[in-house]
């Protein structure tokens, strides 16, 4: 940052001078002070010129500049808010005053810098090759050479026996629950910390969600609340259809108790690993523990393709009808026939040609959002009040989202104070998922909690999701660690 005295100047300088230190400055203007160093004016080369077209002489002083109230901006300014005077005055260079008058440093356009967001698309090199071959041969249907290499190619990478490329993770959840044979009234355990898209599926087949709290341990369905819904399930006399554990921002949930449980009681697994990708669980790969699971490659996600999904199992026969059910449950007949309602869930030979290419590179993108998560835990280790998403000695977390909560208590601010102030810095920033047995759509749903309380609640209420894209440069990263310092004052 140029040093604001290389370019500041007082009226006994001449013009000479002023042409001078503007130009060796490269800040396209000079700042005018008085003999306290207040602030006077800004000075450019039009202003210059304008002196000596009036008929002044280059050693002539700037006391021959007229009095102009600039346009400055308190130094406590939010870069939203500079951004704004400075569009709105159509200037590039916004000087910063101090209560004294005295300038504390000139906030230049391009400092600002673009917003900052949560979580952005990251391409690389091999996505074009595969997505040009589908082009050169004509391949742009929901089907072909991509779309069946794609789905080799995750199923070869998580160990699993066979998947089915779809639409997005929700189709893959969709067919899942429908080939788990839901039908209107059965009943579904859901965990209650996620995504909307975890539990419609349910409510589309005319089940019933009921709601399994989390663990504070990993954050994901708690063991403990699912025991207990099975012990009321029992003792009322029914049984659900089937437990949907998701992986919350990246993390696996502790797959072996809850699979036990599920196993005691004939229940099968869904594994929602929409945002687990590359996550592990005691070693294995996330998303291979139900009697099925889905991965999600939405344009946020740690890979992607725009948008689509994958449904992955060892039974061949799930994967087979979820191919029919995707493609409208087309009878293999010479003419059009449907015996059964089906959907139009699958993915396109060019998207899969991106995921192709994403799934080159998804290691580098894991360590790069467990870079940036370290990188925030490190710079904010001397905040009181703020408590990480823990990772549990069986996992190993892609970092999807670099999530945290802070106790307003200690911390003397709320997550949503926060968020609002981090915006104004241009810094995108999100509350956790809302529980879904607090959403209106799933009012009167049941919720089964770890404790006494809700751990999914105290979450919600206290939690925050950081940017955590793997392309955000370190200039970034250290940009909000900086912002986050000012907004929480060390402890």
């Amino acid at each position: 940052m140029t040093d604001i005295a290389d370019f500041s100047a007082g009226r006994d300088a001449t013009i000479r001078d002023a042409m001078a230190t503007i130009n060796a400055s490269g800040m396209q203007m000079l700042l005018l002070v008085d003999g306290e160093g207040r602030f006077l004016r800004t000075v450019t080369d039009g202003d210059l010129r304008r002196l000596l077209l009036a008929g002044a002489e280059m050693a002539d002083t700037l006391e021959r500049l007229p009095t102009l109230n600039s346009v400055t901006a308190p130094d406590d300014i939010s870069r939203k808010a500079a951004l704004a005077v400075m569009d709105r005055h159509e200037i590039n260079h916004l000087p910063l005053i101090d209560g004294g008058g005295r300038i504390v440093r000139v906030l230049n356009r391009r400092d600002i810098g673009t917003p900052i967001l949560l979580s952005t698309p990251h391409m690389g090199e091999a996505e074009l090759h595969f997505v040009e071959e589908a082009f050169r041969t004509n391949w742009i249907a929901p089907l072909g050479p991509n779309v069946d290499a794609f789905e080799r190619e995750v199923a070869d990478l998580v160990g699993a026996g066979h998947a089915a490329a779809l639409s997005s993770g929700t189709a893959a959840i969709h067919l899942a629950v429908r080939m788990l044979g839901v039908k209107p009234g059965d009943k579904v355990f859901c965990s209650t910390l996620t995504f909307a898209a975890s539990a419609n599926p349910i409510v589309y087949e005319g089940g019933e969600p009921i709601f399994i709290d989390s663990e504070p341990g990993s954050w994901n369905m708690s063991p403990v609340a699912l025991e207990r819904a099975f012990d009321a399930a029992r003792t009322e006399g029914w049984m659900p259809r089937a437990v949907i554990v998701v992986n919350l921002y990246g993390q696996s949930a502790d797959m072996d108790a809850l699979i036990d449980i599920c196993n005691r009681h004939g229940v099968p697994v869904i594994e929602d690993a929409a945002e687990s990708l590359g996550a592990r669980y005691k070693g294995k790969p996330s998303g291979i523990f139900g009697r099925m699971g889905i991965f999600s490659f939405n344009g946020n996600k740690i890979i992607t393709t725009s948008g689509g999904g994958m449904l992955v199992s060892d039974d061949e026969d799930l994967i087979r009808k979820a191919r029919f059910l995707a493609t409208q449950a087309r009878d293999p007949a010479p003419h059009y026939q449907h015996s059964q309602i089906g959907f139009n869930y699958r993915m396109s030979n060019i998207l899969a040609g991106v995921g192709r290419g994403q799934l080159q590179v998804l290691g580098d993108r894991v360590e790069a959002r467990r870079s940036v998560f370290e990188a925030y835990r490190d710079g904010l280790a001397d905040i009181a009040g703020l408590e990480w998403m823990p990772e549990p000695d069986w996992s190993y977390s892609t970092r999807w989202l670099s999530a945290l909560t802070i106790d307003p208590a200690v911390a003397g601010i709320s997550v949503n104070q926060v968020i609002s102030r981090l915006a104004e810095e241009m810094i995108e920033a999100r509350p956790v998922w809302k529980p879904m047995h607090q959403q209106p759509v799933f009012a009167g749903c049941r919720h089964f909690t770890h404790g006494n309380t809700s751990v999914a609640d105290q979450i919600f209420e206290t939690g925050l999701c950081m940017p955590s894209g793997s392309n955000m440069s370190p200039a970034e990263i250290a940009r909000i660690i900086d912002v986050m310092r000012g907004i929480l004052k060390p402890g």
